[in-house]
């Protein structure tokens, strides 16, 4: 069954052309006229192994860093050679005036849309590579945001071995911000509940990712999706076959979890259970979720996001009118 394609360099030149005229008409370029103050970002980990703050001082002034460890083990860790290797190889990949300025355009974009949202704070850390699996938490009660740095060291770094590679390829400084607006995009979107069906799961993941887009209009879409450039590639050569194997196998109303492991979750590749497989890109429910979330504003150009979140699956799906041809 080899109606997939394979992504050649002429097909790369294409998609990339593609991509450049998709983006000058991009519904979510707007004009930001009163941009949100700089954001606060605070490295903490620089104060905790700097050992210059006394930790009872440190204490205080973060008392929900320390969790239930015990002073004397903090005392250990504060002066333990390793994390401190770690932490300082990890925040020396971060250009921090460029992250503070590209989380100021963030939430400055977020306040457009949703004018009640208020500017968090920015903290990162070190977690000695604990966290690396979930770096990004977002508490809106306390309005903070924490970023373990040691998840975004660069895939192939030594410190690493052992760790999968198709985590890797998202744990670069780059998918720092797409990282971060995709936690906060969820924030909006009411999860799916009770016995959904495939379809669902695809718009609710579509809509994440429409909310992205509006909040990180000039980031690349293979860096929101936490994809690759070549699989970001590989799912829009492959979009007509990835939906016609979809509608054929009669798997868009279907409850079974089974395809939530195969097109939704991480993975090193999609399971479709033919010979391409090795070579797709994995998670692509989520990513034809959004092709028909952009098609329905294609066709709505005035709904609100507001309102469109909320919208039914079904809805959004029989009104964006999507049929992707060749």
């Amino acid at each position: 069954m080899k109606f997939f394609k394979y992504v050649f360099v002429s097909a790369l030149f294409l998609a990339t052309i593609n991509s450049c005229q998709k983006e000058s008409k991009n519904l979510w370029n707007v004009e930001i006229k009163n941009p949100s103050q700089s954001v606060e970002l605070i490295d903490i980990s620089k104060e905790f192994y700097g050992n210059v703050v006394p930790l009872e001082d440190f204490k205080q002034k973060y008392p929900w860093f320390q969790g239930t460890v015990p002073d004397e083990d903090y005392a250990l860790r504060r002066a333990d050679a390793e994390e401190i290797k770690i932490y300082q190889e990890a925040i020396s990949k971060i250009d921090q005036v460029k992250l503070q300025k590209e989380l100021t355009d963030l939430v400055s974009h977020i306040q457009y849309y949703f004018s009640d949202f208020r500017t968090p704070k920015f903290f990162l850390y070190s977690s000695a590579l604990q966290g690396i699996m979930d770096p990004i938490f977002y508490e809106p009660k306390e309005n903070l945001v924490f970023v373990d740095i040691t998840a975004f060291m660069g895939d192939n770094n030594p410190n690493y071995e052992g760790l999968e590679v198709y985590f890797q390829s998202s744990m670069n400084p780059q998918n720092i911000v797409p990282k971060i607006s995709e936690t906060i995009a969820k924030n909006f979107v009411v999860p799916n509940s009770g016995n959904q069906k495939f379809l669902d799961e695809m718009i609710y993941h579509g809509k994440i990712l429409t909310l992205q887009d509006a909040f990180l209009p000039e980031f690349p879409e293979y860096l929101k999706m936490n994809y690759t450039q070549k699989q970001y590639e590989w799912s829009a050569e492959n979009e007509v076959n990835i939906w016609n194997f979809f509608v054929e196998n009669n798997l868009l109303f279907s409850d079974d979890l089974q395809l939530n492991e195969r097109f939704i979750k991480p993975g090193p590749f999609s399971k479709f259970y033919t010979e391409i497989d090795n070579e797709s890109s994995p998670r692509v429910g989520i990513y034809i979720g959004g092709e028909i979330c952009k098609k329905f504003f294609k066709e709505n150009p005035d709904v609100k996001l507001a309102s469109f979140i909320q919208m039914d699956a079904q809805k959004i799906f029989t009104d964006s009118q999507y049929k992707p041809k060749n």
